[in-house]
């Protein structure tokens, strides 16, 4: 990996314009991982950095959002793209398109889903718990001080994908690294209940009528809540709103495996969760071409969420 960081740190040296981007719905740990990582190429990079994606009501305090691009601000063409916390499989279409055409391409990721191949340099470790946690790695190989700014963005990230360290991939170095961050200026409780907690009305309501709609399979070791169009539509629900509630399914006793199903326009956004001992990440590539980590995944899946309703849940059953 330490030749991979000089790598990247060589082509973006290099570049006379370089986009940083996580997947379509970028979480915490992807945009606070493009956001430190874009600081800390500026400091020996004199090249035109773009951050791209959407931040919604949990991110928009998060220092430097304002530089995060939607898909129409971006530019036509850049030197360098860095894919970041997902796969280029689940970028958005402009940048697809922007990731095709640059001259050198670059991942940092830690999902054991995504593929190596297709890119120029490659950062890869599933054993992370986190990008941002990678991240820091890559400023200390760089020699980059934290600043209060990069250790919010960076914690952040870890906050998120750790569950504000609930999760099993939470570790006694995650916990080092934490307190390092507190120490450069990281304000913790404002981070957390922002990210992790806090909630729109609609928000409330939505969650709300998931946990009280949900059906329990397999003597109650499987939970899958619904989203429909209809649900989102009538209770206004925004980007952000989701997020966390299957978290709040899995937290039942007797519970192994959670599922929120988000019934979009063209397809249902599936997010899977599992307690002790169930692969959702190859449950949700089986089901959807979808991936992710051991106890959480994700997938897209092209049908109707009737279909998901009677043919997921099953499969679930059986893997518990």
């Amino acid at each position: 990996m330490n030749d991979a960081i000089g790598d990247l740190h060589h082509i973006l040296e290099d570049a006379g314009t370089v986009l940083l981007t996580g997947p379509m719905d970028p979480d915490g740990d992807s945009i606070g991982a493009c956001l430190a990582l874009a600081r800390a190429a500026e400091t020996f990079s004199s090249a035109a950095i773009h951050v791209a994606g959407e931040l919604n009501y949990r991110y928009d305090w998060i220092p430097d959002a304002e530089r995060v691009l939607t898909d129409d601000q971006l530019g036509d063409r850049y030197d360098v793209v860095v894919v970041m916390d997902g796969d280029r499989g689940r970028l958005t279409p402009k940048v697809t398109d922007l990731f095709a055409s640059a001259s050198k391409t670059a991942l940092v990721d830690h999902h054991q889903s995504s593929s190596a191949e297709g890119y120029d340099v490659v950062l890869l470790d599933a054993t992370s718990p986190s990008t941002c946690e990678m991240v820091h790695r890559v400023l200390e190989a760089w020699n980059i001080p934290l600043e209060p700014a990069t250790a919010t963005h960076l914690y952040t990230g870890i906050i998120f994908d750790t569950g504000g360290f609930k999760h099993e991939n939470t570790r006694s170095a995650t916990h080092r690294l934490a307190a390092k961050l507190l120490d450069h200026g990281v304000a913790p409780a404002p981070v957390h209940a922002k990210v992790l907690h806090e909630r729109t009305t609609a928000g409330l309501r939505l969650l709300g009528e998931v946990l009280g709609s949900a059906t329990f399979y397999g003597d109650g070791t499987v939970v899958m809540g619904i989203m429909t169009r209809e649900a989102i539509q009538r209770l206004g629900i925004q980007s952000g709103d989701a997020e966390g509630i299957v978290d709040a399914l899995l937290n039942t006793a007797g519970v192994e495996v959670a599922v929120l199903a988000k019934e979009t326009a063209d397809a249902v956004k599936l997010s899977f969760r599992s307690k002790t001992r169930v692969n959702v990440a190859a449950i949700a590539h089986d089901f959807a071409g979808g991936g992710g980590h051991v106890r959480a995944a994700g997938a897209r899946y092209l049908g109707r969420i009737e279909d998901v309703v009677t043919v997921l849940p099953p499969l679930l059953v059986d893997a518990v």
